[in-house]
């Protein structure tokens, strides 16, 4: 940290040191600005310029403007209440757009103006970024008695009114502080929801003071498998990102336990602090399932008195039982002071009903309230809280599963099941707001990829089959971080960085014409400013290679990255890059099969993850010298039934489901649970050479030509492609493809590239 300080004071003066006589930083906002016309010319912030604010109600957004500034100058600008000559706050409350705003930059003096308080905010935002990226260091502009900025007028609102992140505190906790370093990092990109993930199985993670076991046990555990798995990459990536952070440990009894909660004073601090950055916290408890950490010490809320697990989720609280619905509602009346923002969320996501067949009080309540199975028995608990809820002026969102059973005519869902495609669309049908977070593409636990950022930045909100009046119940886009393997603050913001920026300019709103070029060149200053900020960011991806390429004779490997700061560094000896390992200069020539791994390095010395590729000489296989005569087009397709953790032993203790003849590689639709997919068949190439393919799939998958494993994407993931290369000679060769989905809501897509870098179709036969 010394040393990341250090160098990032550095890069402060450096960047200082250009932006004191004329302005020259090149204009870059994120999200992009609806309107923006600058001039030639500059407004210069001094030491004797005040801060106005126009109505009582600014004077925090007027602190966080002199705060940002004394921070960076070691200046002591103070907010004065009134219209000065400087820069001037306002709130217009007629102005056309929802929480826009205008920015307005002359010699004289800097004007915002917002249609509400959060509108004011973002101006503040837009102009923090036009500031030198310095600013965000503390004394990183001390020497220096001015700072300017461009003279320039911008008018901006939102498209979007939800523009959200949800962090997940149950299965890894984070300290208030953290939590405060997230809302900043919202802050600065325009997010307006915080939505708190504060209880699950895993951990309770806020002070009930009625029900005291929930954080006294409940926010406390031995390590589970998560932990063990973090731990495991700790050491086996060269990554102490991944490491437990001490803090959050404690001995009990010869035990050490990890845990932590937040107290009702420190929620209601987070809240406040979120309310001055112009977020608001939607706080979710999640039931009736997902309850363990509750159910563990409060036996009685379950069904039969015990907390446990069904095939594949835990067991959760009984909405037979009378008493159930007072614990929860007991519960909710606590934390109903604590946040003021009018929604909530419940959950009600993955609720495993296996105890509700078998509980007599759950039979009772089916019989007795009319109402046909235990989904529907979820819709009555789910309505409960709603109208409990309702009484207190509240509302509430639920993950999209509370469509099943019946929906209400006031809950908001929060869509997440990418696999269930028409969620919106029935929620819309109902007349019901919807928050669009698929997990395809927001769940931002998912390891990123070299596709990631662009599949995120290029989603569309604008689905199709809604007319424009349903478009308009689309309340907004939120990405959510669930933390099973995010258990640091590091690997916090390794994770959202620089998603969580294209997740706000969906969510702001693209101009038209705006495409995912321009958003890379508008981003690439910022990684400087999260550099000085001590950001820990996903590095722009090495480029020039797959995971598996081939030769014939010799080869260039000529790596590239867009990050111009980035040191590169490599081994092949299948060692992790260290600081110490080889530097690429430039284009290595080879002539053997050879296997590096590439690593990059930040400016101030911290890796990224590594990446591993392999350079294999190979001669052209042989094509096979069966006859295409009655072949048919396409593949067999043989699907089966089986809790799959590889490919291997595929077809062994599996059910076979179907054995059928298809036209693409593709999950078949309407398939769903635990599924495995064997394809086989031939693979028509048209001519010598080296072929490339993309496998994409959600879990694993292997490409097997000519029984040589051309790409190996095997093992529980979440959406990734790996792209590997194979020489093959004219003709028909025999292959097998692999796919396993360990849950609903797999994907599966292969590409075959052909020498040329044209995608080739209708290639397979069988």
């Amino acid at each position: 940290m010394n040393k990341k300080l250090i160098l990032g004071a550095c890069l402060g003066l450096l960047f200082a040191s250009c932006s004191t006589d004329k302005f020259e930083r090149e204009i870059a906002l994120v999200p992009q600005v609806k309107e923006m016309s600058p001039v030639r010319g500059v407004y210069t912030i001094k030491a004797t310029t005040p801060v106005g604010y126009a109505q009582p109600d600014l004077l925090p957004a007027a602190e966080l403007v002199s705060e940002m500034i004394n921070r960076s100058t070691g200046w002591d600008i103070k907010p004065v209440n009134g219209t000065i000559q400087g820069i001037n706050l306002s709130v217009d409350s007629m102005m056309p757009e929802k929480n826009g705003y205008t920015l307005s930059i002359d010699k004289e003096s800097v004007e915002i103006i917002g249609q509400s308080y959060e509108g004011v905010i973002s101006g503040i935002q837009t102009l923090r970024q036009l500031l030198p990226p310095a600013i965000e260091l503390e004394k990183g502009l001390s020497r220096h008695n001015q700072i300017t900025l461009p003279i320039i007028d911008i008018k901006d609102n939102p498209t979007y009114q939800w523009r959200g992140m949800m962090l997940d505190v149950s299965r890894h906790f984070y300290s208030v502080e953290e939590v405060k370093e997230l809302l900043d990092w919202m802050s600065l990109y325009k997010m307006n929801k915080f939505h708190w993930h504060l209880t699950d199985d895993q951990g309770w993670r806020i002070e009930i003071k009625q029900y005291p076991l929930l954080t006294e046990k409940g926010a406390w555990r031995k390590f589970n498998s998560h932990d063990k798995s973090c731990l495991y990459y700790a050491r086996h990536e060269d990554n102490p990102d991944f490491n437990i952070p001490e803090e959050h440990l404690k001995v009990v009894a010869g035990d050490t336990l990890y845990g932590g909660y937040y107290t009702q004073e420190q929620i209601k601090d987070v809240v406040s602090y979120a309310s001055k950055l112009g977020i608001d916290v939607i706080p979710e408890i999640d039931m009736p399932g997902h309850f363990s950490a509750a159910i563990a010490n409060y036996p009685n809320i379950s069904c039969f008195n015990q907390a446990g697990w069904g095939n594949v989720f835990s067991a959760p609280i009984c909405p037979g039982k009378d008493e159930v619905i007072e614990f929860c509602q007991n519960v909710y009346d606590e934390i109903m002071p604590l946040f003021p923002y009018e929604y909530y969320h419940l959950g009600a996501d993955e609720v495993e009903k296996i105890n509700w067949k078998k509980c007599p009080n759950c039979q009772k309540r089916i019989k007795d309230q009319g109402l046909k199975n235990e989904e529907e028995l979820q819709s009555w608990f789910v309505h409960q809280m709603e109208d409990y809820l309702n009484s207190k002026g509240k509302k509430l969102i639920g993950w999209d599963e509370i469509i099943e059973g019946g929906l209400s005519e006031t809950s908001t869902i929060m869509w997440w099941r990418s696999w269930v495609k028409d969620a919106v669309n029935q929620a819309a049908e109902n007349g019901n707001e919807s928050i669009l977070t698929p997990n395809e593409y927001f769940y931002f636990d998912y390891r990123p990829d070299a596709g990631t950022l662009s599949k995120v930045y290029n989603f569309n909100p604008e689905l199709d089959g809604l007319t424009p009046e349903q478009k308009d119940l689309i309340k907004g886009v939120q990405a959510n971080v669930w933390c099973e393997w995010i258990p640091s603050q590091e690997r916090l913001a390794y994770m959202i960085f620089p998603r969580m920026t294209a997740t706000a300019e969906i969510g702001w709103g693209k101009k038209p014409g705006a495409d995912f070029e321009d958003y890379k060149k508008r981003l690439m200053p910022h990684y400087d400013r999260w550099d000085l900020m001590s950001v820990n960011y996903r590095m722009p991806d090495l480029t020039g290679f797959h995971a598996t390429n081939v030769f014939t004779d010799s080869a260039k490997v000529d790596v590239k990255c867009d990050f111009p700061h980035a040191v590169i560094r490599y081994t092949t000896n299948g060692r992790i890059p260290d600081e110490n390992s080889l530097k690429y200069e430039g284009p290595i020539s080879i002539d053997t099969t050879t296997h590096f791994i590439f690593r990059t390095f930040r400016p101030n010395g911290s890796k990224d993850e590594f990446v591993h590729t392999s350079y294999v000489k190979q001669s052209p296989a042989a094509s096979s010298d069966v006859s295409k005569e009655n072949m048919k087009q396409g593949l067999n397709l043989k699907s089966y039934e089986k809790q799959y953790k590889n490919c291997e032993d595929f077809t062994k203790g599996a059910k076979l489901l179907t054995d059928s003849n298809v036209d693409t590689i593709a999950i078949p639709e309407g398939a769903s649970g635990h599924l495995g997919l064997m394809f086989t068949g031939y693979i028509e190439i048209p001519s010598d050479g080296i072929y490339t393919f993309k496998l994409l799939s959600d879990d694993g998958s292997r490409l097997y030509i000519n029984d040589y494993l051309v790409i190996d994407n095997d093992g529980p993931h979440a959406p990734k492609e790996v792209v590997g290369q194979y020489a093959m000679k004219k003709g028909l060769h025999p292959l097998t493809l692999y796919y396993f989905d360990g849950n609903n809501g797999g994907s599966l897509k292969l590409q075959v590239l052909s020498p040329e870098g044209k995608e080739l179709n209708d290639i397979f036969l069988n």
